[in-house]
């Protein structure tokens, strides 16, 4: 092979390896970003217990924490945003609109980083939601699978219950598709 053809070659593989390492990193990003996310937010929410006000994890953060999710049997622990909107979606799980005052809580999340765990709830499996004025513990009761074409969650202010929704199938790689999973928990009596 010639210098000239050498050297095409050795360019052609660095070509290569930059364009295999720029898709790694573009993989990696959303992942890494709801990862550093839930850090800065969790250290806004820790504020928000020690009796402060209501800070933004970030100075451009247009959310604030409002509760802690958690799924104990199953090491989960997160900090749920207000604004159900994309943008805040994109850093952790969210309150449904118009369910943060009410008794019938619905918290939504991405199925592929948030609320991955999601597909391995099962009725009998307790939830506990913390906001700053109260701790509730909760049981899985149903999980469902719906089409969200013709199927509304009808959100009942004076019901005691909370809702998980995030996408369904979990493994798929269409975004954005019809179909929704919805983990259903009402609440515990006693210990």
């Amino acid at each position: 092979m010639s210098l000239s053809g050498n050297r095409l070659y050795a360019a052609a593989l660095l070509a290569a390896a930059l364009f295999s390492f720029a898709l790694v990193l573009n993989a990696a990003w959303i992942p890494v970003k709801a990862e550093l996310a839930q850090w800065l937010i969790e250290r806004s929410w820790q504020q928000v217990l020690e009796g402060g006000k209501y800070t933004r994890p970030w100075p451009w953060a247009d959310t604030r924490p409002a509760a802690v999710l958690e799924a104990p049997e199953h090491g989960v622990r997160l900090v749920v945003l207000e604004g159900n909107s994309g943008r805040n979606l994109a850093f952790g799980p969210v309150l449904g609109d118009g369910t943060a005052d009410t008794g019938d809580l619905v918290i939504n999340g991405h199925r592929d980083t948030h609320f991955r765990f999601l597909e391995k709830l099962e009725p009998g499996d307790r939830l506990r939601v913390t906001d700053k004025n109260s701790t509730r513990l909760f049981e899985v009761v149903q999980t469902d699978i719906v089409d969200s074409r013709n199927t509304q969650m009808l959100i009942d202010p004076g019901m005691n219950r909370v809702s998980l929704v995030t996408c369904y199938p979990f493994d798929s790689t269409v975004a954005r598709g019809p179909m929704r999973y919805i983990v259903t928990a009402l609440p515990v009596n006693g210990p």
